[in-house]
């Protein structure tokens, strides 16, 4: 008999397959006491774990592209922390075996990140990955990670490392299904970014053994075990259809009747330019400028940030580019410009709040890009991350605006900005929507934990007001008003975004070909009612499903 699980939908699609699980951890021995004479080997075999894993991981992220090498290259740095090999040591003296240590000090460390909160406690998952690793190493046994059943499978794991994930094959693994994580964390980005549909926040996944037939809808958000023939057929059409379609369409974003909807892409590193620039866009929606920044002891130097970015506005002659400035805080601590002493950095100095503390950083970046635009084709603007009050976009307007730069703009990524949207339009050019920072302030709900997924899905009718309230004071102010969070990757939410008056989305390139044939099948009109059916849902599920049962499968890629 068939039975539902319910997680977060990633990616969108429905395929059906086998499960095959992830391997578990490695399991130490018995803890031992290590003689004295043999403690200098001990520690020799603990800092070579240590090497040995990070260099692995650095072959691999030399080998990646796309977000799967930034995730792979943040790896090796924490595992290659002098620090983290200095406690480990520092514990086999003490009297801990190898093991034993190397487990204690990747405990320290994760119990540092979890205390921050926010997306530094998303990267435990990821020392728990490389503790299990070190621990195989150090211990001759095999290395945890994918399963090779020899066909197509569903892969079904408590969480996936980033170092795992980054391998996934999507011609061998056709979904993923996790019992933790949320719709922001790493399995979710790099499952979106590699066109896997992903069920992650699954609880019940743990039930689903290997071999067993499950069929998954990233859309509805659903794991179905035991499905009957007449559902996989059916959802294997439908999948087929909808590649097809997405495939047929080219060009600018329009509704069914014309209203257009601007489809453009996010980029975040120099590697991803490539990819990025040949997609069929109208644009950037989110150039992030951290890469330039981060793993520094200092800031880079105006000619350098100039450099990077007039090859982006190169790759996109002719087409809008949206800049957010240094987004530095939270989960990118910069030692040059982030206090190490904040108790929580997710509320603390970050995003514009860091020029208050250092202005000229911000004045180097104005200054490089204007000096990158100055005889570029692209459509530069400019946007300040974490704003809240309408003063501070003001203010960022001025700056930008003395350095030359015409269009200057304001994210929405917490409450505040949304409930005065209409004084933020006043004193700025556009106006682009954060989902993902605005759900967890909206819902003060730590996108890490996989208990509170639930408030951190789009489609929560809440945070469907904040947008409905930012764009509303958009439309009234004659100011554009775009969304470059998660939310803009899902076909379904693109309609309801639409509807509520978002005037462009942006998203991964592979996320485009979907969203624009769910564009052209339906009018404004229709998308307007969609928004207000998901808005005056009394939940997420109630707003998704409202929204699927008024959507003929006819009519949505």
């Amino acid at each position: 008999m068939a039975t539902v699980q319910r997680g977060i939908g990633i990616g969108g699609g429905t395929v059906s397959g086998p499960v095959a699980r992830m391997a578990r951890p490695p399991v130490p021995p018995a803890p031992r006491t290590v003689p004295a004479d043999q403690l200098p080997a001990e520690v020799d075999a603990v800092r070579a774990a240590f090497t040995d894993v990070a260099e692995a991981l650095q072959r691999r992220a030399d080998a990646a592209s796309g977000p799967a090498a930034e995730v792979l290259f943040a790896q090796v740095m924490m595992v290659a922390d002098p620090a983290l090999a200095d406690r480990a040591e520092a514990l086999v003296r003490g009297g801990d075996d190898g093991p034993r240590a190397i487990d204690a000090a990747f405990g320290e460390f994760r119990s540092a990140l979890a205390a921050a909160g926010g997306l530094f406690a998303e990267r435990v998952a990821d020392l728990d990955d490389l503790r299990d690793r070190a621990v195989a190493v150090l211990l001759g046994l095999p290395m945890p990670g994918l399963p090779e059943p020899g066909h197509p499978h569903v892969l079904v794991a408590a969480d996936l490392a980033p170092a795992d994930t980054a391998l996934l094959d999507p011609a061998s693994v056709i979904a993923l299904v996790t019992e933790q994580g949320g719709p922001t964390g790493h399995t979710a980005i790099l499952a979106r970014g590699l066109g896997i549909p992903a069920v992650v926040g699954c609880a019940g996944a743990e039930a689903l053994t290997d071999g067993r037939l499950v069929l998954v809808d990233a859309d509805a958000g659903t794991v179905e075990a035991d499905p009957t023939p007449e559902a996989v057929t059916e959802a294997a059409e439908r999948a087929a259809r909808r590649r097809r379609r997405a495939a047929e369409l080219t060009g600018p974003g329009r509704t069914a009747d014309g209203h257009p909807v601007k489809l453009l892409v996010n980029l975040g590193a120099p590697h991803e330019l490539s990819a990025a620039a040949a997609a069929d866009s109208e644009g950037v929606g989110l150039f992030r400028t951290e890469f330039l920044f981060l793993e520094r002891t200092e800031a880079p130097s105006v000619a350098e940030q100039t450099d990077a970015y007039a090859r982006v506005f190169a790759a996109f002659a002719g087409r809008r580019v949206v800049v957010r400035t240094l987004d530095a805080g939270a989960d990118k601590p910069l030692p040059f410009a982030t206090a190490t002493d904040e108790q929580n950095p997710a509320l603390g100095v970050r995003g514009l709040r860091t020029a208050t503390r250092d202005p000229e950083l911000l004045e180097d970046q104005l200054h490089a890009l204007a000096l990158a635009a100055d005889g570029a084709s692209a459509e530069v603007w400019v946007m300040a991350p974490m704003v809240s009050l309408p003063g501070e976009a003001a203010t960022f307007a001025d700056r930008v605006r003395a350095h030359g730069l015409a269009t200057a703009g304001a994210m929405v990524e917490v409450p505040a900005a949304a409930l005065r949207a209409g004084e933020l339009a006043e004193a700025c050019d556009f106006l682009s929507i954060g989902t993902n920072d605005l759900s967890q302030y909206a819902f003060a709900a730590d996108r890490t934990l996989a208990s509170l997924a639930g408030l951190l899905d789009p489609w929560q009718p809440a945070l469907l007001d904040l947008v409905q309230l930012t764009a509303a004071a958009g439309t009234r102010g004659g100011r554009p008003v775009g969304v470059c969070g998660e939310a803009a990757a899902d076909p379904a939410m693109a309609l309801v975004l639409t509807g509520l008056g978002v005037t462009s989305l942006s998203a991964a390139p592979a996320a485009l070909p979907e969203v624009r044939a769910a564009l052209a099948a339906h009018t404004l009109a229709d998308c307007q009612a969609l928004a207000e059916a998901a808005r005056t849902a009394p939940d997420a599920s109630t707003a998704r499903a409202r929204v699927a049962d008024a959507l003929p499968e006819a009519r949505l890629p």
